[in-house]
């Protein structure tokens, strides 16, 4: 059974005194090549007091098709009531510091870009809390399939995630990244394998060295 976000929580939350919420999501944490990306969605009180109709298919982006991911991203510009900041980490900086920290900081990043409420609540899909920050925050396990904030983050870092790879697939055209947008797939293994992984290949990563595949 498909999990719809709903927005009773963030009633809620809204209810108990915050003057706005923030859902965090991520993609691009398992890939092998490409950065990890964050988009960071403020929502007001006043967006949820009207209703969207065009908006009624969010969801988890991973939930979703690629033309059904892009018309909700397209839908979602211009939105009253609605802010987002995407921010990403590279390959070289997920070498240097890990994937996970990668991804927090690049929370932190897109958090710190958003113009910000009096008094706001910070929604991160997952169950851990990101450290080093001082906004009050809610971790919720499965948030994107939960939280309309979190879904709409996810729809937003995923269609800017995906269009930032076309691009190096054009930069780097040996791979296959405008299929598998640098996912560990079998046709990019035996790509690597071929041709060596190429500069926005995450070495820290298995199967990214040719001498670990072989």
């Amino acid at each position: 059974m498909v999990k719809v976000p709903h927005t009773t929580i963030e009633r809620n939350l809204l209810a108990s005194g915050y003057d706005s919420l923030i859902g965090i999501d991520e993609v691009g944490m398992g890939c092998l090549a490409g950065p990890v990306v964050v988009c960071a969605l403020a929502v007001s009180p006043e967006f949820y007091n009207t209703k969207h109709r065009r908006l009624a298919g969010m969801r988890d982006s991973k939930l979703l098709s690629p033309t059904q991911r892009t018309r909700l991203a397209a839908e979602l510009e211009g939105i009253p009531g609605l802010v987002w900041r995407t921010a990403l980490c590279e390959p070289a900086e997920i070498d240097r510091i890990n994937i996970y920290q990668a991804s927090r900081v690049a929370m932190r990043r897109a958090v710190s870009e958003l113009p910000l409420s009096d008094n706001p609540m910070v929604l991160v899909d997952g169950n851990k809390r990101i450290h080093d920050f001082k906004l009050p925050q809610m971790p919720i396990v499965k948030g994107d399939q939960k939280i309309w904030a979190i879904a709409a983050a996810s729809v937003l870092a995923k269609v800017y995630r995906d269009r930032l790879m076309e691009q190096y697939a054009r930069e780097y055209p040996l791979y296959g990244l405008e299929v598998h947008k640098g996912y560990a797939t079998k046709m990019h293994r035996e790509a690597i394998a071929i041709h060596g992984p190429c500069p926005i290949h995450r070495r820290s990563f298995r199967g990214v060295l040719t001498e670990e595949i072989r």
